[in-house]
């Protein structure tokens, strides 16, 4: 990793949140409910590429009415956390990756890639700002949620690529996300909307992907289902994703199966994380397409032993059941117990927190 090019130098707010009130918010933090004192930011314009980059005071953006994210949706944004180690350090998990996603994502939207030492960098910095609000190790599964983003701020109303960008990192004291604890969700199958298409934005991840996914989502809690699972746009027959999250199917002959990456499934970290995993724990992990179909036979005939979920936010979540209009079927059985989700998911954890050794170089120190 070469020398950043921005330092993001400190302008510390003079009304932090007070202590008191700081410690109430880590004692249950919810998700996303709430942010730090500081948010690093940055701008790009065409003719002076980066510049202007500092750690200031958490608060609103002063926006023209005719930027062009408001009207052209041109933006893109990562997700990444901050954990609190035994020894009081604070480490990030695979940052790196976020950063290279990043880049891949603002270069479909047409949007100025970030250098990665830069990124990791504003990162840094702002975790170096705001290191009280990273939760105390050994309080769960809490740590600081960390949302890079970037979007057009170029007031201009035409269909052309932004020459005035800005770039901010804003971050959140986070529990867990499943407050009630880790239970099996059940996923509705979407057949009247799609996710993205081909050609389309699928592997970025811009806020175009989500909010088309939202109508799908409802569908879905409509017929009592927690999520919605996405199929591909042109045969409606291959699985792709869920809204926010990757899919991977267990068989109880050792196959960890997943979608594999068409250009219009968000390449996860967790995702990429989980296939180097596998063939640790003795599985043999597949990437490739995966029809519907197969999921529904599979799960009839007993051959498919468990449905995982896995993102950033939520790290691995189980799938108890799939349902569909006209029919459902039913992973929890008593030969299910979820042990290879749940194991991944705790190395996965172990790692994280600083509780197991790092034999991939995962882990990247930011205080």
């Amino acid at each position: 990793m070469t020398t950043p090019s921005l330092s993001f130098p400190l302008d510390r707010t003079t009304t932090p949140v007070p202590d008191a009130d700081r410690e109430q918010i880590l004692a249950n933090p919810g998700f996303g409910k709430t942010f730090t004192d500081h948010m690093a930011v940055a701008t790009w314009t065409a003719d002076a590429g980066w510049h202007d980059d500092a750690v200031r005071p958490y608060g609103p953006f002063q926006l023209d009415p005719a930027a062009a994210v408001l009207h052209y949706g041109q933006e893109v944004f990562e997700g990444l956390k901050a954990f609190r180690h035994a020894d009081g350090s604070v480490w990030s998990f695979r940052p790196e990756a976020n950063a290279e996603r990043m880049q891949r994502s603002a270069r479909r939207l047409a949007l100025p890639e970030l250098p990665a030492e830069d990124f990791l960098e504003s990162v840094r910095a702002l975790v170096s700002a705001d290191e009280v609000w990273v939760p105390a190790a050994g309080s769960g599964e809490t740590s600081l949620y960390l949302r890079p983003f970037m979007f057009a701020s170029e007031p201009f109303l035409g269909v052309r690529p932004a020459r005035e960008v800005t770039y901010a990192v804003i971050a959140s004291p986070a529990g867990a996300y499943f407050s009630g604890g880790l239970e099996p969700v059940t996923l509705w199958i979407s057949t009247d909307y799609a996710r993205a298409g081909a050609g389309g934005t699928g592997a970025a991840k811009c806020g175009g992907n989500y909010a088309s996914s939202l109508a799908g989502q409802l569908e879905g809690i409509e017929n009592g289902c927690d999520q919605a699972v996405f199929l591909d746009s042109e045969t409606h027959e291959y699985i792709e994703e869920l809204g926010g999250m990757n899919l991977f199917l267990v068989y109880r002959d050792g196959r960890l199966v997943t979608p594999e990456l068409t250009g219009s499934i968000l390449e996860g970290v967790t995702r990429s994380s989980i296939l180097r995993l596998a063939t640790e724990l003795g599985l043999t992990p597949e990437e490739r397409r995966i029809p519907i179909q197969e999921w529904k036979d599979a799960a009839e005939s007993g051959e498919l032993a468990e449905v995982f979920a896995c993102g950033t936010a939520a790290v691995i979540t189980p799938v108890g059941e799939l349902r569909w209009n006209g029919g459902s079927v039913n992973h929890r059985t008593a030969a299910t117990d979820d042990k290879v989700a749940l194991s991944i998911r705790n190395q996965l954890l172990d790692i994280q927190y600083g509780r197991a050794e790092d034999p991939h170089g995962w882990m990247t120190r930011l205080v």
